[in-house]
This record gives C-alpha cells, structure tokens and sequence, in this order.
C-alpha cells in the first residue's frame, strides 16, 4: 500500500473517497507497531531479568580457607585440570614445606581473585569464577615427612583384571593438584601460576584435562552427564541429609575412620569411553545395560531421576526389570559404608587422520578419543571404593563400552587457616 501522508488521509477521510481497506489498514499497521513495540520491550525486559539472575563470574569466589579443602563437596565447576607431580629427588621435609607454603599462599590468591605475588600477568587473575584448589599428597610424601601418619589405604588399588588396561602415563603421583573454575582462561593461568612456584621441587607426571556442561546452561543442582549422554552422580551422599559428612568425611558413622580430622581421600580413574561401538547400540539397549532412562535419568522403575531403583520388580515375563548386570545394580551398596561422592569430568581429546570404528576393548582407533575422568571421594578407598569396583568389573554391562586406562590415590589433608599452610600439622606435627 502506498505510503499516506497525515494531511492526504485527512483530507481523504473529509471526501469520504477513503476505502474501508485503506482505513483498516492503517489501523492494523499502528497495531503491529505497537505490539512489536511491546514484544521488543518485554522481550528486552526479560533479557535484563534473566541477566541480573546470574552472578558474574567476576565476583564469584569460593573461600579457600577453612578447616576442610574446598573443591571437595563443593559443586562441580564446567572445568577441571588434575596434575600429578613427581618430587624432585633428595626431597627431604623442609624442601616440603617450602613447596606447600609457597603452593598454598599462591592458591590462596588466586581462588580471591587476586594474583599472587610474582604473577606476570595479574589481570588474568582478576575473574576468580568460583576456582578452587585441592592439594592431594601421595605415598612418597608421608615416607619423607610423616611415615607413621601414612593411612594404610595409600598406595595402588588391588588389581582389576578383567577389566584394567592401565597405562604408565596415567597411574599415580607424589603431589595432586586439582584445579576446578567455571573459567577455562581462570583455570589455565591458574595451572601456570601454580606450576611455575613448584618448579624447583617438583616435576609434572601427568595433567587430565576435564570439563561439564559450560557454566549457566544447567540448572543449579542438575545432575550432569557424561559423553554417553547418561546422567552421572544421581545417587551421591548429599548435604542436605548429612550423608556427606558421614560418607566423605567420616562423622557419626560406624566402621569409618577418617586418616585425619578434616582430611579424605580421593581415587582418579581414567576411563576410556568407545564412543564408536556405543554409537551401534540403539537407546532400549543403552538403558538396559545402565538400568536407567536416558531421558531424565530416572530408574527403569521409576518416573524421576531420584525415585529409588526397585531392585526386586519383574516383567510379565519373569525377568528383572533392572538386569543382573545392569551398572546402577552392580554399583548398589551391599553395605552401609559402601557409599562414594563421584564428582566426573569428561574429556575429549583431539584426533588427527582419524577414520574407520574402534572395536570393543580398544583404547584408541576410530573417530574420537573420549572419556571420563572418573573421581571418588571417600574416607577410606578400600571399605568403600574397593567393594563396588570389584562387583562393576566382575559384571557391568558398561565393561562392554568402558576401559579403565589410569588410577591414582591420593590423601588429602585437611584446609588450613590463614597464615597456615596445607599439610602443616602433618609436617610441623
């Protein structure tokens, strides 16, 4: 319709020559502007909503000190790097505590978002985004410092033969460090600042590079997923009901003792996902061997994620509706104890020439080089880590997909105060 002028629709309207049409339709047209104009206000309205709902990762931060190690039952940050340090030799207790002073008064620093004291780059630590740092001490530091404090747990776990194929490259450590940040650049200068202080005392073993969903696209609380799409942690001890402090840190629970008050433990198992066979597997098959649904992660007899699994239901036919080897019933606590925290991380790492299917029991080959960064807190590995692991690699459906690649145990001590520094009554006693 050709564009009017106020005066020409005027003076259309006084002749009474104006077209019903022509009137209708410059009052449909002030309409759509008026409700774009409306939309666009709404919609920028709910835009500036939903932005003052989330926290800038600028100024989000997690304490770093406090009589427990944050990054523990802390939730899960989008991005996770585990180094394994190897100590320099003729270490001996007090090159120790130069390292830990020198460690923890860096991490301090970076986790309030301030750079530490010889930092090159200082901006880089300005957005803290809730990073946290986890120190965990292997079996070489207790020989050096404190052998009589060394928990009988610490060392290798018992072989699982029908299902390891451990590799050199990923297996144990002197020195943990666990860097968690829902900032990758946050957690990379972080790495960097970190290692930099440590490198006259230590060497890097091996580093795991780990990551979740990106900071904001869940829900605060969701359970995330692995690369198999499934949900992974539905069952964890839990704040809410105390079950973290009974089953991570040992309160108020018969048969557990913590190694020391305030102190854990911590099992990495590197896991290599076939991606490649799994993508052959059609969903009732994936959910069988899991023994939950795909879609929101509830039980197979179930509705909701968290209904608890009936172990005892059966089809029509007679058939367990949660198989014999179905994951979440071999991994089913057979005792109290036998409850883990797992806190994963996925990984993916880059293939080059890559083509063809990798086939079961592969750990390379295919299209992709994926997995999991399997972490379980504990008090004690062997009541508690040890029991279900053994049931999972006897019979696990999951084995089918699944090779575990690397393993570690580490202790970890205690937070410390400020002015303290992690392992401090463990050296100075």
């Amino acid at each position: 319709m050709a564009e009017q002028t106020p005066d020409s629709l005027t003076s259309s309207i006084t002749s009474r020559s104006t077209t019903r049409r022509a009137v209708v339709g410059v009052g449909l047209g002030a309409v759509a502007l008026a409700t774009a104009a409306c939309s666009t206000s709404a919609g920028q309205q709910e835009e500036k909503q939903s932005q003052s709902e989330v926290t800038p990762l600028v100024d989000t931060r997690v304490a770093f000190y406090g009589k427990r190690q944050a990054g523990i039952d802390t939730p899960a940050q989008a991005h996770a790097v585990f180094i394994a340090l190897d100590l320099c030799e003729g270490t001996n207790t007090q090159a120790l505590i130069r390292l830990m002073r020198v460690l923890t008064a860096d991490a301090a620093k970076l986790c309030a978002g301030e750079p530490s004291l010889v930092d090159q780059e200082p901006e880089l630590a300005a957005v803290a985004a809730n990073l946290t740092v986890t120190f965990g001490f292997g079996e070489k530091i207790f020989d050096i410092a404190a052998p009589a404090a060394k928990p009988q747990w610490l060392k290798p776990l018992p072989a699982f033969d029908e299902i390891d194929r451990l590799e050199d490259a990923w297996n144990d450590g002197d020195l943990l460090l666990q860097l968690c940040a829902n900032d990758r650049m946050t957690l990379a200068h972080a790495q960097r600042t970190l290692l930099k202080g440590a490198r006259p005392f230590v060497t890097v073993r091996w580093v795991q590079d780990g990551f979740l969903r990106a900071h904001g696209s869940e829900k605060p609380g969701e359970t995330p997923r692995n690369l198999f799409g499934q949900v992974d942690g539905t069952v964890n001890p839990r704040q809410e009901d105390g079950t973290i402090d009974r089953y991570v840190w040992g309160e108020n629970v018969e048969g557990l003792t913590p190694w020391v008050p305030g102190g854990t433990s911590l099992v990495i198992r590197r896991i290599h996902m076939n991606l490649d066979t799994w993508d052959l597997s059609d969903r009732p098959a994936r959910e069988d061997a899991v023994g939950r649904k795909l879609s929101n992660g509830a039980p197979l007899t179930g509705e909701h994620e968290h209904d608890k699994a009936d172990l005892e239901a059966v089809n029509e036919l007679g058939f367990e509706v949660i198989a014999p080897y179905a994951h979440i019933r071999r991994a089913a606590p057979e005792k109290d104890i036998e409850r883990i925290l797992r806190r994963p991380y996925n990984y993916d790492l880059p293939v080059a020439a890559a083509s063809g299917i990798s086939q079961h029991g592969d750990t390379a080959g295919g299209i992709s080089q994926s997995g999991l960064i399997f972490c379980s807190y504990q008090v004690d590995p062997l009541a508690q880590f040890v029991p279900i692991q053994r049931r999972l690699a006897t019979l696990d459906m999951l084995n089918t997909w699944t090779v575990p690649i690397g393993s570690a145990v580490f202790a970890l001590p205690p937070g410390c105060a400020p002015g303290q520094y992690i392992g401090q009554q463990l050296f100075e006693g």
